[in-house]
């Protein structure tokens, strides 16, 4: 009997939860600062090159704002940066996780796993994934980032924007994927993404509303 009660509460709170969700409509949060302004030079990083979408892609992942650079370091390592923001709004696509990309397109997860990166503008929750594409290897840095935390979980991820929408009516979120290749020395690759994020991160977090 007791279960049954238990079964029948959550399920009610389900329920009152998915109507309410349905009912409501969460505000768009603009961003704080356009991605265009993150600087072309910082540390020893300078900016080599930089890309537009075609309109497929965008139609496919609806961001509010994003930026597709490349920056290279005094060592001569390129460093790949997407960052995808989302406002929340009716126009504004759910982010996409490479989990489910990066497959899509052909590469092969080699490895997975969580690390902390120390910053000056805060802890960072990361995931650092390998990918290989025919020969080819490439070191992944990436996380999500809702209202100044940083979430290395997609399960969080999708928490914590139920949360906001039901308590703050947004639902606004960011995504930020850094690449390397490393084919040839993976600690080396290692290092230099985690010494990107350390220069940039500070500057990535201050373009959202936290």
């Amino acid at each position: 009997m007791i279960q049954r009660c238990r079964f029948i509460l959550v399920y009610l709170l389900l329920m009152g939860a998915g109507a309410y969700l349905g009912l409501h409509s969460d505000a768009p949060v603009p961003i704080e600062k356009a991605l265009s302004e993150l600087p072309m030079y910082r540390s020893q990083w300078r900016m080599v090159s930089q890309s537009s979408f075609s309109e497929q892609i965008l139609a496919l992942l609806k961001p509010t704002d994003y930026l597709y650079r490349t920056y290279s370091g005094t060592e001569g390592k390129n460093i790949g940066l997407y960052i995808g923001y989302h406002d929340g709004g009716k126009e504004s696509g759910e982010i996409h996780s490479p989990k489910h990309c990066l497959p899509g397109s052909g590469w092969q997860e080699l490895s997975s796993s969580r690390m902390v990166i120390a910053t000056p503008g805060g802890a960072v929750n990361v995931v650092k994934a390998v990918y290989q594409k025919g020969e080819h290897k490439e070191l992944f840095f990436y996380w999500f980032q809702v209202q100044g935390r940083t979430i290395a979980n997609e399960y969080t991820l999708k928490l914590a924007e139920i949360l906001n929408s039901l308590f703050h009516q947004r639902r606004d979120a960011a995504f930020v994927r850094i690449s390397i290749p490393c084919d040839d020395d993976y600690e080396r690759s290692m290092n230099t993404g985690a010494e990107f994020i350390r220069d940039f991160y500070p500057i990535i977090r201050n373009h959202f509303y936290l």
